[in-house]
């Protein structure tokens, strides 16, 4: 009886305690402070610190006091002092001993196993034991062979050194290569050879010398894929993250465009880089976007679509919240407006935060165009949107719920179109977005310009054979075919990808309730997109509250016009340009030719 008692009791607190609130301990949301507010915040850090840390004389006092009496000291207290003596200190240092050099190398690439490491030892000078090692495939062998072998190896190329190491008198005289530096860290040689480096040793020194001699095939510069235009520039990003820098630097010529370097990756040690102009972007964006990607703890990092998936706020949302592109004039002008761009190797795509909604809809091509046509080009992609997500939901509750809407003729023709089809209206929206869903995704995979012939006449035989089979109504036919162009004319790739997924929750709601489902569902979705932020910045921010009125977020302006940036980035240098950027406009021409005595003498 006790224990059916303390059953009860223990099921009756475990009940009490699912329907109790709890509050849960969730880390801080990351907000762009302002500049004032982030110096407050250090002087008071400061003060704090002062009073909490003790000074030296209060420690010896303290230490006077206990003169007799011996704390125990913790064992992982012993472990730290242990390894802080010397037992990994052993690891990060380089060997003075060739043999012990050689033995690290082929130990950490699987060496003689692994076919693809070269170590190719030899004399300098015909005096001194050194050796090379690359991967092969990887480094240049003609860049290896006459800039760095033929030196080193060349019976005058140490005759001055003095030092007893003479890697020291190689680097700063012999090796011809345009980079080349000192490594101290086994792990740094590992890095620079993993990355297409050659790394020298010499026996009887501690460090590398690690030289650039990158070599491996690589893709040209080409026409963007996903984003193509009419006018502006034809240049895509590639998979070189090298070469992707040099692209956004050669159209921002600033000295103060900074790039960083970070790892990512526990294995294969991806590199990656953030491009900012300092002083110009938020200092709290910069150090939120590294703090992210030194945080992702992952063996394996496989470019940029992966990396947005680690350091995005919210990754269940449909919606993206950071904006991809393959155009150095595209994240450029991001830059200048006092975003961050962010660039892994390996992808030829660059990821730029924080970004708000209306970013989303933006192409280069408006910068190119007159500010009529880009206004209007951008008014066609909001109602592509509106189309491809609400056309099929609207159809469905348009016919299964509100027929009273219907005018009576085109009521009639709907009727007798759907006279002979079998199923519901339901079933043929979905038979047909699946079916076009399944052309659009193997018109892609169908290499070259099969893949989009077959889409093209696949969808037209498919519906034109649905249509003579009485399994859809030609009505449907069009419906489909307009939402297909509306998805196609949305510019960002994974937006479009989102509104395709939203489509059909749609369709569903209708189906279920009509336009009162629509209705809810598009309350939902916009409360969970006015619920979104990216990096810190709320996700329909341009829309309010707002500070100063933007020229470029729906309707675009002029570009004399855009005097500012945009405020929910919250840069440094808000200004863009000066009220009278056309400062031509003010002053009078002046030709140096006299009109009213020109017109005297043609009269004379």
């Amino acid at each position: 009886m006790v224990m059916i008692l303390k059953k009860s009791k223990n099921g009756f607190w475990t009940l009490l305690s699912l329907i109790t609130y709890k509050k849960k301990d969730k880390p801080e949301e990351f907000y762009i402070p302002e500049v004032n507010e982030g110096e407050s915040r250090q002087v008071s850090q400061e003060k704090n610190n002062d009073k909490s840390t003790p000074s030296t004389n209060e420690k010896q006092n303290t230490q006077k006091d206990n003169k007799g009496l011996k704390k125990p000291i913790p064992v992982s207290e012993l472990k730290k002092e242990k390894t802080e003596s010397g037992v990994k200190k052993d690891e990060n240092c380089i060997s003075c001993s060739i043999d012990e050099n050689i033995d690290f190398i082929n130990r950490m690439f699987n060496a003689p196993v692994n076919k693809d490491i070269v170590v190719r030892e030899f004399n300098i000078a015909g005096h001194y034991k050194a050796f090379i090692t690359y991967l092969s495939g990887m480094a240049d062998k003609i860049t290896i062979s006459n800039f760095i072998l033929k030196p080193l190896l060349a019976k005058k190329s140490v005759e001055d050194a003095e030092e007893d190491c003479k890697l020291d008198y190689i680097l700063k005289n012999v090796i011809e290569t345009h980079q080349a530096k000192k490594i101290t860290s086994p792990n740094e040689v590992i890095y620079e050879i993993l990355n297409g480096n050659t790394c020298i040793y010499a026996d009887g020194c501690n460090f590398y010398i690690s030289a650039e001699t990158v070599g491996f095939d690589k893709r040209g510069v080409d026409k963007p894929q996903t984003e193509g235009i009419v006018s502006g520039s034809q240049e895509g990003f590639n998979e070189t993250l090298r070469t992707n820098i040099t692209l956004v630097r050669k159209i921002i010529r600033n000295n103060n465009l900074v790039t960083e370097f970070l790892t990512v990756g526990e294995r294969n040690k991806n590199l990656c880089s953030i491009l900012y102009i300092k002083g110009l972007a938020n200092p709290a964006v910069v150090q939120e976007v590294k703090r992210r990607i030194n945080g992702i703890k992952t063996d394996f990092m496989l470019g940029d679509g992966m990396m947005e998936q680690f350091i995005e706020d919210n990754t269940f949302s449909i919606v993206p919240t950071i904006l991809s592109t393959e155009r150095p004039d595209r994240t450029a002008s991001h830059i200048m407006e006092g975003r961050v761009a962010i660039l892994v190797d390996g992808a030829p795509f660059a990821k730029i935060v924080p970004v708000t909604s209306h970013s989303l809809f933006h192409t280069p091509e408006e910068t190119y165009l007159r500010w009529q046509y880009g206004t209007f080009i951008r008014l066609i992609r909001f109602l592509a949107v509106a189309l491809a997500a609400l056309l099929p939901g609207l159809y469905i509750g348009l016919v299964g719920y509100h027929r009273e809407m219907i005018p009576t003729d085109l009521m009639i023709a709907i009727v007798k179109a759907k006279e002979n089809v079998p199923f519901p209206t339901l079933l043929e929206i979905l038979l047909m977005e699946v079916s076009f869903e399944l052309i659009r995704e193997a018109g892609i995979r169908i290499p070259g310009i099969i893949g989009n012939t077959i889409g093209i006449i696949g969808a037209l035989i498919l519906g034109q054979a649905a249509v003579q089979a009485n399994i859809v109504s030609p009505v449907l036919i069009i419906i489909i075919a307009v939402t297909g162009l509306g998805s196609f004319a949305i510019p960002n790739y994974n937006l479009a990808f989102g509104v395709r997924i939203v489509r059909f929750l749609f369709i569903l709601a209708a189906a279920a309730l009509g336009y009162y489902g629509i209705t809810l569902a598009f309350i939902a979705i916009a409360a969970l997109i006015l619920s979104m932020k990216s990096f810190g910045v709320p996700f329909v921010s341009h829309l309010g509250p707002q500070v100063r009125q933007s020229h470029d977020a729906i309707l675009r302006w002029p570009v004399w016009k855009q005097e500012y940036r945009p405020d929910p980035v919250n840069p440094l240098d808000v200004r863009r340009q000066p009220k009278i950027s056309r400062k031509w406009t003010a002053k009078d021409p002046k030709t140096g030719i006299d009109r009213e005595r020109n017109n005297d003498d043609e009269g004379r």
